[in-house]
């Protein structure tokens, strides 16, 4: 469905908003300043890309930042962060701009989700999950990482219905064999769930059709 520009720009400032709301409670001047600045340069890096739904890429940082303050309750830095995970992969911005711009706490999570995103190029699953847990032995100064790329996954889940059908059930196999159990092992088990949920839709639909309708 194509919207005019004006009416996205809206809808992009009220999920903003939003975001902002869902974390109210925890956030000092100095986060929201922080949030801000990240939003800003999320929405700046993502201007000219879209998602397969058609819809602007930009709702996707978003949402997988209010998945992190809201769903995990974390902290300014992780919000931060979720907004800008996709920044260094996707567009012009740098490393170094993001330390500039954010600091070295923001700056080595944006890495180490820039590492992890660079492991889907293994088609072999198992391969990949050895990988992905040689990296988190790298990561584990920092769990935000881990859960951050957690929530990451978790919307692509909740929007795959806009890929190939061979593409859904490549991400929702992956989903199932490395990031619910990962889910688990760190406690989000709620999160753990629904991935599950969402992966079983995939990769047995009718069985989930008659288990959804009884």
């Amino acid at each position: 469905m194509i919207v005019s520009q004006e009416i996205e720009n809206k809808e992009i400032a009220k999920q903003y908003k939003e975001l902002l709301r869902i974390s109210y409670q925890t956030l000092t001047k100095e986060d929201k300043k922080m949030i801000r600045a990240a939003f800003d340069t999320a929405v700046e890096a993502h201007k000219t890309q879209r998602r397969k739904t058609g819809e602007a890429y930009v709702f996707h940082p978003i949402s997988v930042a209010k998945i992190v303050a809201h769903q995990i309750g974390m902290d300014a830095t992780s919000i931060a962060s979720a907004l800008l995970h996709d920044v260094v992969e996707d567009s012009e911005y740098g490393l170094e701009d993001i330390e500039r711009l954010f600091g070295a706490n923001v700056s080595k999570i944006v890495d180490g989700l820039t590492k992890i995103s660079n492991l889907k190029k293994d088609k072999d699953i198992s391969l990949q999950a050895e990988n992905f847990r040689k990296m988190l032995l790298t990561l584990n100064d920092d769990i935000r990482v881990i859960i951050i790329k957690i929530a990451d996954r978790l919307h692509n889940m909740q929007t795959l219905d806009g890929m190939a059908e061979y593409k859904q059930l490549k991400i929702a196999s992956e989903t199932l064999y490395i990031y619910a159990p990962m889910a688990h092992r760190i406690g989000l088990y709620n999160i753990k769930t629904e991935l599950e949920d969402l992966s079983f839709k995939y990769i047995e639909p009718n069985r989930f059709e008659s288990i959804r309708i009884t």
